[in-house]
């Protein structure tokens, strides 16, 4: 807010934040996860920042925004005579709706996308309550690929986004920067 020029945007958009009114306004273009205090960020697996997740899951939860309640991890569903586990399951208390969320230790890909639309289609049919709305998806990557994530879920109705993650929060000048663009986009 200190950094608006316009404060009554700057409101707004910080009540869209913190009351929700569609998908698109829980979910953020980047996340910082600094207060992991993970060591050798540049070789850290999927397990691991997992793991440095739950193990710090209130501050994550404060790093996602309000609303969302924790469900599950590594959640086994069974699709076919096949298990496959989705890293962690939020409920979105405000939304209604089931927030799935994969993390993956590099740049957006097309088969990441495509399993958490699976992932999606089965919560939509299997899982979601009538009374529910519809799942969404959350991808959390270390490079957002915007071409690629562009055209791989143009023709979806799918509620899927793809974010980028940081480890460490980056230094002064490519902070400044990256605050200076989030508000333009405001």
């Amino acid at each position: 807010m200190g950094l608006t020029k316009d404060k009554t945007i700057g409101f707004k958009e910080l009540q869209r934040k913190i009351i929700p009114q569609k998908n698109e306004d829980i979910v953020k273009s980047h996340y910082f996860f600094e207060f992991l205090n993970l060591k050798n960020t540049h070789i850290v697996e999927e397990t691991d920042l997992e793991e440095a997740l739950i193990t710090h899951l209130q501050q994550f939860m404060i790093e996602l925004g309000n609303g969302f309640c924790f469900e599950a991890r590594q959640k086994r569903i069974l699709i076919g005579d096949e298990y496959y586990f989705i890293d962690l399951v939020f409920y979105h208390r405000i939304l209604k709706c089931h927030i799935l969320v994969e993390l993956k230790t590099e740049k957006a890909n097309h088969e990441h996308i495509g399993q958490l639309k699976t992932y999606i289609n089965y919560y939509k049919k299997e899982i979601s309550l009538a009374s529910d709305n519809p799942p969404m998806g959350i991808l959390l990557v270390t490079d957002h690929n915007k071409a690629l994530v562009e055209y791989a879920v143009a023709d979806s109705d799918k509620d899927l986004f793809v974010s980028q993650y940081e480890l460490q929060l980056p230094d002064k000048e490519k902070l400044i920067l990256f605050i200076e663009n989030e508000l333009k986009n405001l």
